[in-house]
């Protein structure tokens, strides 16, 4: 039995850890080394952590001194992994018994294969509710191309059993304390034979106070993640129609941060708003008159403006322009 090494990143998640631990001990697929990190918890993650290693000789834990983000864990964890196969779960999420189990079957099945998507079930936690992540319909199995394009903009996700060697070359992409991680997952993709799915289903828990959806200044870490990932397209010399299908995208994605800022800006300091000003005025630079979709060019909103206090002007006026059609409508 093929042993699965499984990454997780820790940060004051002691009340969920418990049962995604379970979870990954009680797995069907018997041979796992589970390798946790804690990224500087203060919420007593740690001692729990280390309670399960105590009882469990497949759960190895490693402590951060400071608060370094996931991808820096996740990269520690991948150090050590010693399994033909590496998935990430994270540390509020877990997985169904024979999750594990059916990924590998397919690796088994199919030699071509280098990643497997599990089916993702999105768990929300203020009402229980659950979803599955919609993935193209009749797809049975990708070209690694293929499955790079629609991570793009996420047609398919990025949780997935990957082969450990592929992984170990492209470790995850640490640029930024979050976002910058999505961008190993179409690398992965990009230089896989081919990528299948399976029926084990990775719940993902949905809470207000994940990382990713709180007001806080790591969510502009996103236009600098996508810059990364552009960098990235660049130095693997993808062909140029696909780094204008990602450049626009990644436009899309700037004018959203803007939009989060706009919506948020009373949670700023003074000096956030200065920094965030820097940190945008960066990022417009690098972008091109190419990089905008020639639909948006003309709309109102979507112009590539420069200087920066021109963007912003336009930003301002577009969006309290939807505000106020949205409240007399």
């Amino acid at each position: 039995m093929k042993k699965v090494s499984v990454l997780v990143a820790v940060y004051n998640t002691r009340s969920y850890l418990q049962r995604c631990l379970d979870s990954l001990l009680g797995q069907t697929h018997r041979n796992v080394q589970v390798i946790c990190v804690d990224d500087a918890s203060t919420d007593g993650s740690w001692e729990l952590l280390c309670a399960y290693a105590a009882e469990d000789a497949r759960v190895e834990v490693m402590r951060q001194a400071t608060n370094r983000g996931q991808a820096v864990a996740r990269n520690r964890a991948l150090q050590v992994a010693t399994g033909d196969y590496v998935a990430m779960v994270d540390s509020d999420d877990w997985l169904a018994p024979d999750a594990l189990e059916r990924a590998v079957a397919v690796f088994e099945e199919a030699p071509q294969t280098d990643a497997v998507l599990f089916r993702l079930i999105q768990h929300y936690e203020e009402n229980g509710r659950e979803e599955t992540y919609p993935l193209p319909t009749g797809e049975t199995v990708l070209t690694g191309f293929e499955a790079f394009r629609l991570s793009l903009d996420w047609q398919i996700h990025g949780l997935y059993l990957v082969r450990t060697s592929l992984h170990k070359r492209y470790p995850f992409d640490a640029s930024c304390l979050l976002y910058s991680d999505d961008n190993t997952t179409r690398l992965h993709y990009l230089h896989s034979r081919e990528v299948r799915f399976c029926d084990g289903r990775y719940y993902y828990r949905k809470h207000p106070a994940s990382m990713t959806t709180a007001v806080s200044m790591r969510r502009f870490d996103y236009m600098e993640a996508n810059l990364s990932m552009r960098r990235l397209l660049l130095r693997e010399q993808v062909p140029p129609d696909v780094v204008r299908f990602y450049e626009g995208h990644r436009w899309l994605n700037f004018v959203g941060t803007y939009w989060f800022y706009y919506r948020h800006k009373k949670a700023f300091s003074y000096a956030q708003r200065k920094e965030i000003f820097a940190r945008m005025k960066t990022v417009l630079a690098t972008f091109t008159c190419r990089s905008v979709p020639w639909r948006r060019r003309v709309k109102w909103g979507y112009m590539l403006m420069k200087p920066f206090v021109l963007f912003r002007f336009q930003e301002e006026v577009y969006f309290h322009l939807r505000g106020w059609l949205g409240r007399n409508t």
